[in-house]
């Protein structure tokens, strides 16, 4: 393990950062921490002269591990920082991917924060569907499999298509729709050694309630997005996409989501709860994540309010009083295109790229992480007419005949 660090007191609070360079706007999470006089220390896997110049010189203390997924080195760490800085404050990487880890991390070193008791049901789908139920909200049918008998009996009482999916994972990896008894048998007999869960294929738009909470469970901020197409339909047929923010929550979205960020205590957090918007107007909660929703969509936040939400997770943290306005100026788009996609787009990239210049607020690529998902190009605009950006996002996203 390879240690860098330049020793500079601030204050009291100490926060941990675990791999403050990716997602790259995480950064300015970092930033505003260190703006506000907290020793922000970073955990990471590339060395300090490779992090942007913002970590460089927002980051009291770096250190290097080799491998981020090894808790030994991780654990050695934070053991390093505590023994430097004393009392550790704050551990968080705003990631899904870390999640556990951090809550066991946070355990371990008895730092406040959500730990690994209260981890596990904001991390399997089961555990969170018994929470949906318990407050009478409408939720996919469906169970955790653990046989190929049980998970035929599940799938003819259900009907099909039905829906497999990891009981604990991120994102559309290891998940399948299975039209017959035969695609079901066929999953079972090559499927990883993984807890799935079978469940009511539903065929529907997909609304999010997202937001901030503060120490005390109080909402900093909320958002909705609306996405053109599911994630396992994006990454399987390797489709374009869009998804953008709503300038008004529709009330039966807010009284839910609102519900679900009492029933699961959050504080001090970010949230991203998924729900379909089915054919009869009602709602049908799919997931909770207790972290930023990923990709660009922190910017996306910040560029449809004109207000800077890194900084208010940075106020949330050091107890300041929070004043932010939530106005929903504009409603800000992201169009994610895939590479093999744009020789066959209708109108050249370039060419829509200055029709609509003066809405653009962001052009470029993606990781390579995200890219299955999020496409290999992402555009975003903002304008206050849901109609513009709708009409902006088939001008960009619209094939040759």
């Amino acid at each position: 393990m390879d240690l860098e660090f330049t020793s500079t007191f601030k204050v009291a609070m100490n926060y941990v950062f675990f791999s403050p360079h990716f997602p790259s706007n995480f950064q300015y999470f970092v930033k505003a921490l260190a703006d506000r006089g907290v020793n922000v220390l970073g955990i990471g896997p590339v060395e300090r002269w490779e992090l942007s110049p913002v970590l460089q010189r927002a980051l009291t203390d770096y250190v290097k591990v080799s491998d981020l997924e090894n808790y030994d080195q991780v654990y050695r760490a934070v053991a390093y920082l505590a023994s430097v800085y004393g009392r550790l404050d704050r551990y968080e990487s705003h990631n899904e991917h870390w999640l556990e880890q951090d809550a066991r991390i946070r355990t371990d070193f008895n730092i406040p924060g959500l730990k690994q008791d209260e981890a596990k049901r904001i991390k399997r789908k089961s555990d969170m569907k018994r929470v949906f139920r318990k407050l009478n909200l409408q939720v996919a049918d469906g169970a955790v499999i653990t046989s190929l008998d049980q998970a035929q009996h599940l799938a003819d009482s259900i009907g099909y298509p039905v829906l497999v999916k990891p009981d604990k994972g991120v994102g559309a990896s290891y998940t399948y729709k299975l039209e017959s008894e035969t695609q079901l048998i066929e999953f079972y007999k090559t499927k990883p050694p993984l807890e799935f869960i079978l469940e009511e294929f539903i065929d529907a738009p997909i609304e999010t309630f997202d937001g901030l909470v503060d120490q005390h469970g109080k909402l900093v901020f909320t958002n909705s997005f609306i996405y053109n197409s599911g994630v396992m339909d994006l990454v399987n047929k390797g489709l374009d996409m869009y998804y953008y923010t709503r300038r008004v929550i529709p009330q039966d979205l807010d009284t839910i989501g609102r519900s679900l960020v009492k029933a699961f205590k959050l504080r001090e957090r970010f949230f991203h709860f998924e729900f379909f918007r089915c054919p009869d107007g009602q709602l049908t909660v799919l997931e909770i994540n207790v972290r930023p929703p990923g990709g660009l969509s922190m910017d996306m936040f910040n560029y449809a309010n004109d207000e800077d939400f890194f900084g208010a997770y940075a106020d949330v943290v050091v107890g300041k009083p929070v004043h932010y306005h939530n106005a929903r100026h504009y409603h800000v788009i992201y169009i994610g295109l895939k590479t093999h996609h744009l020789e066959s787009l209708k109108t050249p990239l370039q060419e829509n790229l200055v029709k609509y210049r003066a809405n653009v607020v962001y052009d470029g690529p993606v990781p390579d992480i995200f890219s299955a998902a999020m496409g290999n190009r992402a555009i975003m605009l903002r304008h206050p007419d849901e109609a513009w950006i709708l009409q902006a996002a088939d001008d960009f996203m619209r094939l040759k005949d």
